[in-house]
C-alpha cells in the first residue's frame, strides 16, 4: 500500500485525486491547503481521512510514502524540499519551480534524499511524442533543419466577462503577473518540453511577449491588473544551427486547447497533433519524401505520470520526467524571459 498526500487543493488536485485512485494499492490519507475550508471539503469529497492546513504538521504526523504537490509554482520550492527531507517520494506539478535557481535546489535536495521524483508535464502522456523522439534519434530524418510547437488557446476571445459572469479563480491568476508567468509559464513550459524532448536541447533563445487590453476599465477586475503575458513567440537556434518556432497564445479564436509539433530534417519530416490523436502521428520519411507522401504511423500507448510515479516509488526505480528535466525547462523558460526584457537572444 502507498500512502500518498496531496499538498495544494486546487482544481488542479481533483484531477492528481482521480487518477491516484484508480491505481490499485494507492490510498490518499492527508490532504494540506492554507485556505481551511477548501481542504476540508476537498478531504470530505475524496474520502481523505486527515486534512490540515499546516505543512509542517502533516510531515510530523508521519504514515506517508509520497506526496504530490499541486499548490502555487512559488510553493513548489519549500514543500518539496520539505518533503525530501522527510524521506517522501514526491510527484509535481509543472512548472517545477519559480525559476531554475529553486528548481536546481529541488533537484539537489531529491537527491542528496534519495527519493523518486517526477514532475508532471502532462502532455509526455502522448504515445505519439515518444515515437517521435524515436524517429529523430534513429536517424530517420536525417540531420534536423527546422522544428516548430504551438499551444494554442481561445478563452480570451470568449472572455466571460462580455457575459456579465464571474471570472474563475483558475483564469484570474494566470492573468495577474504578480501571480503567474502568463501564458509562457503556463503553457510555454509544456510545448518547450514538448519541443525539446524530441529536437533535443536549444543553444540560444530569443523570445518576444505581449500582454493585450482585455477591455476592461483600467485593465483591471476586482482590483488585480491582468497584465500578465498571453502571448509569446521564441526562436530556438541548434548548435548544428537548425532552428526551432515556439510559439502560444490565449486569444487564438476558435481553438480550445490545440497542441502541434513539426520537425523537419534531411530525410524526413512528422506531424504530432494532439488535436487529431495522442497515439499516432504523421511522417514523411525515406521512399516517401520524393512525392511528399505522408502515412500515419500509430504508436502504443504509454503509461500516465500517475502510473510512472507509482511504478517507481514500488520499485525503487528512477523514472521521467524527473526534477532534472524540470529543471532544464525552467532553464529554458527563464532565458525566454530575460530575453523578452532584453530584447535579444541570450545563450542557454
Amino acid at each position: 500500500m502507498i500512502r500518498l498526500a496531496i499538498l495544494g487543493t486546487g482544481s488542479m488536485a481533483q484531477q492528481h485525486a482521480d487518477r491516484l485512485k484508480e491505481i490499485a494499492g494507492v490510498r490518499l490519507v492527508a490532504c494540506c491547503d492554507v485556505d481551511q475550508a477548501r481542504v476540508h471539503a476537498f478531504a470530505q469529497h475524496n474520502t481523505i481521512p486527515h486534512a490540515y492546513t499546516d505543512v509542517a504538521a502533516l510531515l510530523a504526523a508521519g504514515g506517508l510514502d509520497a506526496v504530490t504537490i499541486v499548490a502555487a509554482d512559488a510553493a513548489h520550492k519549500d514543500l518539496a524540499v520539505r518533503a525530501a527531507r522527510h524521506g517522501l517520494h514526491i510527484l509535481c506539478e509543472k512548472p517545477l519551480a519559480a525559476n531554475a535557481a529553486e528548481a536546481n535546489a529541488m533537484v539537489q535536495a531529491v537527491r542528496a534524499a534519495k527519493v523518486v521524483n517526477l514532475v508532471n508535464f502532462s502532455y509526455r502522456a502522448s504515445a505519439a511524442l515518444y515515437k517521435a523522439r524515436d524517429l529523430v534519434a534513429a536517424g530517420a530524418l536525417g540531420e534536423l533543419r527546422h522544428v516548430e510547437a504551438s499551444y494554442l488557446q481561445g478563452w480570451l476571445t470568449r472572455a466571460v466577462w462580455h457575459t456579465k459572469q464571474p471570472i474563475s479563480p483558475g483564469a484570474l491568476w494566470r492573468m495577474s503577473a504578480a501571480q503567474s508567468k502568463g501564458d509562457l509559464g503556463d503553457l510555454g513550459v509544456h510545448i518547450l518540453d514538448f519541443m525539446t524532448f524530441v529536437a533535443g536541447a536549444p543553444c540560444e533563445i530569443a523570445c518576444h511577449t505581449t500582454s493585450l487590453p482585455k477591455g476592461l476599465p483600467g485593465n483591471k477586475y476586482k482590483g488585480v491588473l491582468l497584465d500578465a503575458n498571453d502571448s509569446f513567440v521564441a526562436s530556438l537556434r541548434f548548435a548544428n544551427g537548425a532552428l526551432g518556432v515556439v510559439h502560444s497564445s490565449r486569444w487564438a479564436t476558435g481553438p480550445n486547447n490545440s497542441i502541434r509539433l513539426r520537425v523537419y530534417g534531411t530525410a524526413g519530416a512528422l506531424v504530432v497533433d494532439l488535436d487529431s490523436a495522442w497515439h499516432t502521428l504523421q511522417a514523411c520519411c525515406g521512399k516517401d519524401v520524393p512525392a511528399g507522401r505522408w502515412r500515419t504511423l500509430r504508436c502504443a500507448k504509454v503509461p500516465s505520470i500517475y502510473q510512472r510515479f507509482i511504478r517507481s516509488v514500488r520499485t525503487g526505480t528512477p523514472g521521467t520526467p524527473d526534477f532534472a528535466d524540470g529543471w532544464r525547462i525552467q532553464v529554458y523558460l527563464d532565458a525566454c524571459l530575460a530575453a523578452a526584457a532584453r530584447g535579444r537572444a541570450v545563450r542557454v
